[in-house]
Formats: C-alpha cells, sequence, structure tokens
C-alpha cells in the first residue's frame, strides 16, 4: 500500500497478522507511533514505513522479528535512542533509519550485524564516538551517517574489505583522515566534508579520483590530490614522520625518536609506546601516576602525554621528555667511540658526578615523595646525560608506590611480588616473591656502581652461576681493585702524567678513592638487604669520596 495518501495511526491490531511477511506502508501520510504489536509478525523480512510522519520511539518489540532482512523507517520524526535489540536479528541485511530525529549513540551491538550491508542514520541527532565494534559488520557495503553530531577520530574499520559507499560528511569528526581508506578497494564513493580532519590528505586508492571524494569543509587539510585546490602542507611533524634517521633508541614498550620543535626552538625526545606489547598501556600509566607530582633536578622531566589516532586509525601513545644531548649512561660505558668517531671515555669525576645525582634521584624518591616510590629498573639505560653531563634518572614502566611501613623498617609496596626489573639488576629478593621495597632500589644502585668503575656489566659472560658482579668486586678488595677498575678509566686518568708521577702520589689517591668507591657498591649489592647500605648514607658517602678527590686532585703535582 505505498505511495497512496493513507492517513491516520498504523492499527495496533496490524499484531494479529501474525503469517505477515512483507509490510510496504511508505510514503504515506501516516502518524502516531509504530504500534508495539508489530513484534508480533514472527514471520516478518521486509519493513517499509519511510516517508511518513511517524513519531515516537522505534519499537524494542522488532527484536521478535527474527527473520527480518531490511528495515525502512527513514524520512519520518522518530524520537529517542537507536534500541540496541535491532542488531540481535542475526538476518538484517538493511537498516535505515536516515532523516529522523533519533538521539543518544551508535549503540556497540552494531557490531553483531554480521550480515548488514547497509546502515543509514544520516541527518539524525545522534552523537559520540563510532564504536570500534563496527568493524565486525564484515558484510557492510553502505555506511551513511552524515549530519549528526558525531566526534573524535574516525576508528580503523580494516576489515570492511567490500565498502562500496562512505559518507560521514557533517559531523564533528577530527584528527587525520585514517590511512586505511587507500587499501579499500572496491570503494567507490567517499565523503567526508564539513568535519574537522586535519593534515595531509591521502593520495592512494579513491584519493587518486577525485571526482569520488569530498573533503570541502575541512578547512585544516592540505596536499593530496591537486585538483582538490588544497594548500601544500607544512614540513613534517617534529620527529619527519618517525624516521628511523631519528631513532635513537629502543626499549621494552616503544621506540624513542629526536623531534625538533621548531616554532619554539626546542629538541625533545618522544617514547612512541608499541602498544601491541603487553603491559605498553600498563607502563603508560604506572609513568604518568609516578611522575604526576614529583619534581627534582634529577629525575627526567615528562613534558607532556600523547594519546590520540595515528594515521592509520590505531592507537597511538607516546611521551614527550626533554632531549638529552649525551645519549644515556649504557651508551658511555660501553661505546667506545659514538658516530663520529669520538671518543666517550668517561673520566673519574664524571663517573662520579653521575653516580651521585643517581643517589639525589634515589635519595628524593624513597623519603622526599608524599608516598615512597620505588623505581624497580635502575639501570644505565635508564640514566640520561644531558648537555653538561647531569644525570637524570628515567623510565618509571616499572615504579611502585609504597604505602606501609613494615615492623622492620622496610618499606613495602601493597601489590606487585614477583621478579620486577631487569636481570643482573633486579634484587635477589624479588626472585623468592618477596614485596617491592626501597632495598631493591638499593641492590640496585650497588650493581650500577660496580658497573660504572669496572666497565663491566652484571650479565657479562664471566658472570656465571658461581661468579657474580659483586662477588667479583668484593674479591677485589682492597689490595687488588687496580686491577679489576675498567681500563679506559685508568687512560683517561693517566693521560699526560710522567712516568713518576703515574707511579708515586697521584696513583695512591686513585687507588684509594676507587677502592672506597667499589667499597659503597659491594656494600649496597648485598644479598641480606637488611645489610645494604642506605640510600641517604650511600649519598652522603660518595659526595664525601668525590670531595676528599677533588681536595688532592690527581693531576696536583705539588701533592
Amino acid at each position: 500500500m505505498h505511495s497512496n495518501f493513507i492517513t491516520g495511526k498504523i492499527p495496533y491490531r496490524i499484531g494479529k497478522l501474525n503469517k505477515l511477511q512483507v509490510l510496504q506502508l511508505s510514503y504515506n501520510d501516516f502518524a502516531g507511533e509504530i504500534p508495539a504489536s508489530i513484534g508480533n509478525h514472527t514471520q516478518l523480512s521486509d519493513l517499509f514505513l519511510s516517508g511518513n510522519n511517524l513519531q515516537g520511539i522505534i519499537p524494542s518489540t522488532l527484536k521478535n522479528c527474527q527473520r527480518l532482512s531490511e528495515i525502512y523507517l527513514d524520512r519520518n520524526d522518530l524520537t529517542g535512542d537507536m534500541p540496541k535489540q535491532i542488531f540481535s536479528i542475526t538476518t538484517l541485511r538493511v537498516l535505515n533509519l536516515g532523516a529522523n530525529s533519533l538521539v543518544g549513540s551508535l549503540p556497540t551491538e552494531v557490531g553483531n550485524s554480521k550480515s548488514l550491508q547497509l546502515l543509514n542514520v544520516s541527518d539524525n541527532k545522534l552523537s559520540g564516538e563510532i564504536p570500534k565494534s563496527l568493524d565486525n559488520c564484515h558484510s557492510l557495503e553502505y555506511l551513511l551517517i552524515a549530519g549528526n553530531f558525531f566526534q573524535g577520530a574516525f576508528p580503523s574499520l580494516r576489515a570492511l574489505k567490500g565498502m562500496l559507499q562512505m559518507d560521514i560528511s557533517r559531523n564533528n569528526f577530527s584528527g587525520q583522515i585514517p590511512k586505511y581508506l587507500e587499501k579499500l578497494r572496491h570503494l567507490q564513493y567517499l565523503n567526508l566534508s564539513y568535519n574537522d580532519f586535519e593534515e595531509k590528505v591521502p593520495q592512494e586508492g579513491i584519493f587518486k579520483n577525485a571526482s569520488a571524494i569530498s573533503v570541502v569543509g575541512n578547512k585544516k587539510l592540505c596536499g593530496g590530490n591537486p585538483v582538490l585546490l588544497l594548500p601544500e602542507c607544512p614540513s613534517k611533524d617534529a620527529t619527519d614522520g618517525f624516521s628511523s634517521t631519528n631513532l635513537i633508541g629502543v626499549g621494552s614498550y616503544g621506540s624513542v625518536y629526536k623531534g625538533h620543535l621548531d616554532h619554539i626552538m626546542k629538541i625533545v625526545a618522544v617514547k612512541v609506546l608499541n602498544l601491541q606489547r603487553h603491559g605498553a598501556s600498563k607502563s603508560l600509566i604506572v609513568k604518568c601516576k609516578a611522575l604526576r607530582n614529583i619534581r627534582h633536578r634529577n629525575l627526567l622531566k615528562v613534558l607532556t602525554v600523547c594519546s590520540s589516532i595515528d594515521f592509520k586509525g590505531d592507537d597511538f601513545k607516546a611521551l614527550v621528555f626533554d632531549y638529552m644531548g649525551n645519549g644515556n649512561l649504557e651508551q658511555w660505558l660501553h661505546t667506545s667511540m659514538d658516530e663520529q668517531h669520538q671518543s666517550k671515555n668517561l673520566t673519574l669525576i664524571q663517573r662520579l658526578n653521575i653516580a651521585i645525582d643517581v643517589a639525589f634521584a634515589l635519595n628524593y624518591l624513597h623519603t622526599c615523595c608524599e608516598k615512597p616510590i620505588v623505581h624497580c629498573d635502575l639501570k644505565p639505560s635508564n640514566i640520561l646525560l644531558d648537555d653538561d653531563m647531569n644525570a637524570l634518572v628515567g623510565d618509571f614502566g616499572l615504579a611502585k608506590f609504597l604505602s606501609e611501613v613494615t615492623s622492620n623498617g622496610s618499606l613495602n609496596a601493597t601489590n606487585s611480588p614477583g621478579i620486577i626489573g631487569t636481570i643482573g639488576y633486579v634484587a635477589p629478593e624479588y626472585g623468592m616473591g618477596n614485596e617491592v621495597s626501597t632495598f631493591g632500589d638499593i641492590y640496585s644502585y650497588g650493581i650500577l656502581l660496580l658497573e660504572m668503575f669496572t666497565g663491566k656489566k652484571p650479565t657479562d659472560e664471566i658472570f656465571n652461576g658461581i661468579l657474580s658482579l659483586h662477588q667479583f668486586a668484593k674479591l677485589a678488595l682492597p689490595e687488588r681493585v687496580m686491577k679489576i677498575v675498567d681500563q679506559n678509566l685508568l687512560s683517561v686518568e693517566f693521560e699526560g702524567l710522567n712516568e713518576r708521577q703515574t707511579h708515586t702520589n697521584a696513583k695512591g689517591k686513585l687507588e684509594k678513592c676507587l677502592i672506597s668507591i667499589i667499597t659503597v657498591g659491594v656494600v649496597c649489592s648485598v644479598i641480606s638487604k637488611k645489610d645494604r647500605m642506605d640510600i641517604e648514607d650511600a649519598t652522603v658517602k660518595m659526595q664525601c669520596i668525590r670531595d676528599l678527590y677533588l681536595g688532592v686532585g690527581i693531576n696536583d703535582t705539588n701533592n
């Protein structure tokens, strides 16, 4: 009975027609609500009510019509939310709700409609973000959601490989145009106009055909097909598109890039998290919690946190730090030359200064924060060096807050038993299931000291199940310390001295200093945590060692 001049309401008693398979009442003058009794039509396969004056909500009883293939309710005055129950109809191929006054969001249950080929909710008052579950509608060919208030980044819909037409115009979508749209090889029409998309328009796939796409009304777009007459794009983002030439390190949970912020003349380091790695998102949350309220000159400062969608439509999370011009301590200890073939040997005073800076940072974390913080992953690669060779402790991805003082005076975390940290630096008690404590950081600091002044990693091949770096250093005290000290350190200290100076007072002063340093490292890294040196005592001790050494000076030939 479509395309007539029938008026009045759709009678409630229409529900008595329990064998009805097709109901075609489109393009009449029906008013009032869609009767809930329509859910009695369990044999119904096609429902056509387009182009009337129907009002009220879409009845949730439609879920009873489990044979429905096509639903046309467009061009009415329907209100309320989209009933999520509709998406339980597994046979549904067409859902056309365009040109109504529906509100709310697109239900996440839309992903249950595996047979859906056409979804039209254009020209309503829908809002919120498009659910990622839409990517489960593998049969979808027509996605028409124009003229709403949808917002946020448009999600990745890579699985919708059969897409023919997509109209998401006249919404509030932002961010970059997803690159995956280039790979939808069957796509014939794409309308992105009048949104808030930004940056470069893709140029492959459908974007090659300017007549098949529309991007007008997106004032922040640039580049793309020249026919689009968009302005040229400025030079790429700070890291040159995360170019490999700007890669400065790869960590457990992501990669670090050097970036240039030209508008403020600043160099930064951008750590992009690998969200495919288990625990990466949790690591970001831990970092943010740990660094939110702490400030210290020897802790790496986070400038900002980025959480967005990348150009592929995937989740993107990154941390932006001050750039450390001298890299990390790992590079200085175990790389003799840099890329410019310049020597990277550290002097004794430089190593002492770095060790003291790290001690200051740990002391602050353990004793000066509202809740003591245990770093849990202290090692050379997590110690950054600025242009003046000041040391800053970074990477708080494993950090733990402490909230309870035990009877023996140790501070323990309320969660996180088990091994936490990096092999070689992790405290032995963690391997026995002990709770995290500040003593664990002390152990790592002791190992760090020994590595800095012997030049040997705790995982060096000479350290097997019997001999460890701790034992190696302990056995050398005091007479054999000069035998185990990093030879690069000795060569730097003895450079420029004549034979007489090398074998007299200067060598003696150096040896005394190194014995004191190795002793601190050994005491901090003993197996029994209760016998380890307190971080405050270690800080004071290292400062005294430096002051005494500077007081005599190895190059002071008058002594």
